[in-house]
């Protein structure tokens, strides 16, 4: 996507939805700054003269992480920090085969150049092997075509669920595509009895591809649909446009900021329809942004963690207790990410991409063992176990990366009740 590609629920809809659930956290900033530490020539690649696991090189791993810290996609970014730096202070209370790890943290200002840019000086300039990123699903391929493609380098993306990263296997994400979202979005407008349905979309990769596969699923007939521009001062066009369509129906595929400026002009004119949305235009922001009754009924479909999991809870009770609010999905796949790299290193056979290309997948595979904390994965691995006898088990669910990259994922339904964000039901995709 992601946001603001992505959901964010409020304590208050944790704790309605499911007692231990999750999504809402906001803040963060950037992390350690990696410096190469001998591990990378700069070449792209990350073939430098480290080492690889040991040989008395004591100095930290250093990786990459491109992050959305300031635009539209901030919200998400400020999360992703956080989780990111909960997993980061439990691999170096662990360690990594004696060392550290280090995560060089760079802005890509939620637009594709700027991740483009980011991507550069952490591969090409810090010479990391392993780069974590991007939440846009647009910036997360334009950082794979312009940067990744030619190198060894692995790209894990933290919260892109744009469908067409299934099209470029070598581009991993923790966050499970936007295709089960619009199969969901779906079968719930027909199931409440809408024939017909207006969207708006925001024009990127994530809007498209997430509208076109609403399309294609959707039985009904679409009479309005239409894309709109990120950050513009008003959308009154836009939602004029859907009124006259005649829909009672319309489903918003985009951000928190652009959705909540098209709430309060539908409010302010009077509009009235059956709201739908995806994963982007829920958030703390559009709730404080937006008059209390403005969107009552309305339901979106959400990435979402298992909620209901022991290695969850125990997540989002040690994410409260530091942070003194509940993690976001968003939050737990950047947890995972970090989880995930600093495994494949231990289990590879040199600190390079070539090598962590080879691990990255193997140590969340279904064939290992079941561990459900980097401190039991990493102990099977220091005893002599190889990447294939882990199976390590995310706090955003089971990971086990299939041929075109993704994930498995869990999907939540919200439904917007008295202004505040309720569950109301779990899909497994």
């Amino acid at each position: 996507m992601r946001d603001d590609t992505t959901s964010s629920t409020t304590r208050r809809t944790l704790l309605k939805a499911s007692g231990a659930a999750s999504l809402a956290a906001f803040a963060g900033c950037i992390s350690q700054t990696g410096n190469g530490n001998g591990d990378g020539n700069g070449d792209g690649n990350g073939n430098g003269n480290g080492d690889g696991n040991g040989n008395g090189d004591t100095s930290p791993y250093s990786i990459g992480m491109v992050d959305s810290l300031t635009g539209s996609l901030s919200a998400f970014g400020e999360r992703n920090q956080r989780g990111k730096d909960l997993a980061l202070a439990r691999v170096n209370d662990i360690g990594i085969d004696g060392r550290e790890l280090e995560i060089s943290v760079e802005d890509d200002e939620s637009e594709s150049q700027g991740g483009v840019s980011a991507a550069q000086k952490l591969v090409n300039q810090d010479g990391v092997p392993f780069l974590i990123g991007a939440v846009g699903s647009g910036v997360s391929l334009a950082i794979y075509e312009s940067v990744i493609e030619s190198t060894d380098v692995v790209q894990l993306s933290q919260n892109s669920t744009g469908l067409n990263l299934t099209e470029f296997p070598g581009l991993l994400r923790m966050s499970p595509t936007g295709r089960t979202q619009s199969l969901a979005l779906s079968n719930i407008i027909t199931e409440d009895g809408y024939d017909e349905v207006a969207i708006t979309y925001v024009n990127n990769d994530y809007g498209q591809s997430l509208t076109d596969a609403f399309v294609d699923a959707y039985e009904g007939e679409v009479v309005y649909n239409s894309p709109h521009d990120q950050e513009q001062q008003s959308y009154s066009s836009v939602i004029s446009e859907m009124n006259s369509s005649g829909a009672d129906a319309w489903l918003f595929i985009t951000y928190q900021a652009e959705f909540a400026t098209m709430v309060n002009e539908a409010y302010s004119s009077g509009y009235e329809a059956q709201y739908y949305g995806a994963d982007s235009v829920s958030g703390d922001n559009v709730l404080e942004n937006t008059p209390d009754d403005s969107m009552e009924g309305m339901k979106i479909v959400v990435p979402s963690a298992p909620v209901d999991q022991e290695n969850y809870q125990e997540f989002a009770s040690a994410f409260e207790e530091e942070y003194d609010q509940q993690p976001t999905a968003w939050a737990a796949y950047a947890y995972d990410c970090v989880i995930n790299a600093a495994l494949a290193i231990q289990a590879a056979d040199e600190f390079t991409g070539a090598a962590l290309q080879e691990t990255v997948r193997e140590v969340s595979r279904p064939e290992g063992e079941q561990v459900t904390s980097f401190e039991a994965a990493s102990e099977i691995l220091a005893d002599g176990g190889s990447p294939s006898d882990v199976d390590y088990q995310g706090v955003s669910g089971p990971i086990d990366f299939d041929e075109n990259g993704d994930p498995v994922g869990y999907l939540q339904i919200l439904t917007v009740e008295d202004h505040d964000y309720v569950g109301s039901g779990f899909i497994e995709s």
